[in-house]
């Protein structure tokens, strides 16, 4: 698996034949440094964080040849050096269809070596078995709704001059949330919806602006990952909080979904990994 793969050298938006049996080579991971460099990330990261992922369409043969199925989850440090470029990931998880396995700790093992190699980090991988199926949740982002402001909007690209904060007033701690996010696919175009959650202490930020930021990224090509790592360098700059969390919840494409976090305060607990209601 090279780390030098561009986006447009991908599976995206390509015919695929779709390969029954494991196939690791499947993988298409693709460096984070260059688009982290785009938006003044160098040397050591601002943030910590991670991507989870959700994939509901897992299955794979017991060694009498039945089918099994699960849910995965997959826990990816930010400081990896790669990014899994989504459509190979489901070709690869697909590539178990018809692989005939001992049992789900054999999927677990290929899976944690798999990804662990193509993100260039160990990844934590977590299996869900229809026994337990009845015991999951689902649960919204907790914050303040930016979606309930009644506000012009004019521009579908993100505009950081839109992020003010008020630094005459005391420090604030506030935690906001959007369903309002919609970005593209960096290749292929196609639409990715997603909700948002802001924590931050700091200069108050006005909320019409940074309602009005994060819908301008309606036009915007870039994947998950790089779009919440965006939002957190423009709040950053432009706000200058003291402490700032930024997570996404993005809806499922191909049965998987993407849901980056990054924050710059060690207080700030992992989120909930609760699916929500357009996921």
């Amino acid at each position: 698996m090279s780390t030098n793969n561009l986006p447009e050298s991908s599976p995206l938006g390509k015919p695929t034949a779709y390969q029954a049996e494991y196939s690791p080579s499947l993988l298409f991971p693709i460096p984070r440094q260059a688009k982290r460099e785009e938006i003044g990330i160098t040397g050591t990261l601002p943030f910590f964080g991670v991507d989870i992922w959700n994939a509901y369409e897992v299955s794979w043969l017991n060694s009498r040849g039945k089918p099994q199925v699960a849910i995965a989850t997959f826990t990816v440090p930010a400081d990896s050096p790669n990014i899994i470029e989504s459509k190979s990931f489901k070709l690869y998880l697909n590539s178990f269809n018809q692989t005939r396995l001992a049992g789900p700790d054999a999927l677990l093992d290929l899976l944690r070596t798999d990804l662990s190699a193509g993100f260039g980090a160990p990844v934590q991988v977590a299996l869900t078995l229809p026994d337990a199926f009845p015991s999951l949740r689902m649960g919204e982002l907790e914050g303040l709704l930016l979606d309930r402001l009644d506000i012009e909007v004019n521009e579908y690209q993100p505009m950081p001059s839109l992020l003010k904060a008020n630094h005459a007033e005391a420090m604030v701690e506030e935690t906001l949330v959007s369903h309002l996010l919609k970005s593209n696919c960096l290749v292929t175009g196609q639409p990715d919806w997603g909700s948002v959650q802001i924590r931050y202490a700091g200069a108050q930020i006005d909320q019409e602006g940074l309602l009005q930021y994060l819908i301008g990224f309606r036009n915007h090509n870039e994947f998950h990952e790089q779009c919440v790592e965006r939002i957190f360098m423009d709040i950053m700059r432009q706000c200058r909080p003291q402490k700032l969390a930024v997570y996404a919840r993005y809806t499922r494409r191909g049965g998987l979904d993407i849901n980056p976090w990054r924050s710059n305060f060690t207080t700030a607990q992992r989120p909930s990994n609760l699916r929500n209601a357009r996921q």
